[in-house]
């Protein structure tokens, strides 16, 4: 049975910062990077690798992201390092507590406990787009020009699952702007921890930026097996968020923009 990633693999460089490798256990994988929770002799750490094109590059700028997070007071993981090999792009981070709130939600049978969740979701989005962000953030022009820029070069380069006739609508239907915040940029209930009832953290922020806080709120409310799939989940989201987004909105971001990433 084949891993993920495997200690011998580790470049040196990073086996200075965890010590000698004594075990990793592999959570739920994601599509774009390689992770495993490494039990090292100096601690316990999180280890992401990307061995290919886009997802190096996302590595990268998460790592650039959360270096410039720090001191913002959001519950993000600090960088430990990283590290460029042959084998694709690495990077070590603090293990934060908690888990998915995906899998706190599809475990919750009481509602109360689950609604408690769900406006805590809503809660922690709120403070993320109040957080101020960071001037090295801030890029010049609209976020969604250039997102759709960048969504244009990835359906010509890369596969994804929108197509040229979806992004030529999404280019001449742009909703109408509002004003940018700090965001997330994949603000799912994968990328949000949870632990005894509680929401305790915030990973994966390679897509983190100024931009539509509207795309955060689309991608958050995405239905999900036994989550989302109702209308009270998503009111009680939008009812800890303090406020909406409306069906085009929603099918702009969610259905159109993301399919590009």
């Amino acid at each position: 049975m084949t891993t993920p990633l495997s200690k011998e693999e580790i470049p040196h460089e990073l086996i200075c910062l965890t010590g000698e490798v004594r075990d990793i256990q592999f959570p739920r994988q994601g599509h774009t990077s390689d992770v495993g929770i490494v039990h090292g002799e100096k601690g316990t750490y999180i280890m992401k690798r990307s061995q290919e094109e886009p997802f190096c590059s996302w590595l990268v700028r998460e790592e650039y992201v959360l270096r410039h997070l720090q001191g913002t007071g959001l519950p993000v993981p600090k960088v430990h390092g990283s590290a460029a090999t042959a084998a694709g792009h690495w990077l070590v981070l603090e293990v934060l507590e908690g888990e998915p709130i995906r899998s706190a939600l599809s475990r919750e049978t009481d509602e109360i406990q689950r609604r408690s969740l769900l406006l805590q979701f809503g809660q922690m989005l709120a403070r993320l787009h109040a957080a101020l962000c960071p001037p090295s953030l801030i890029g010049e022009g609209n976020w969604l020009d250039k997102q759709l820029e960048i969504a244009t070069y990835n359906l010509h380069h890369y596969q994804v699952d929108g197509t040229a006739e979806l992004l030529d609508r999404l280019k001449t239907s742009k909703p109408q702007a509002v004003e940018q915040k700090l965001i997330h940029g994949d603000f799912t209930v994968d990328n949000v921890l949870a632990a005894q009832g509680r929401v305790t953290g915030i990973i994966d922020w390679s897509g983190g930026a100024f931009g539509d806080p509207r795309y955060d709120l689309a991608l958050a409310i995405r239905p999900k097996p036994g989550m989302f799939e109702e209308i009270k989940d998503r009111a009680t989201f939008f009812e800890g968020y303090g406020m909406s987004i409306n069906r085009e909105e929603y099918v702009y971001f969610a259905d159109g923009l993301y399919e590009f990433f």
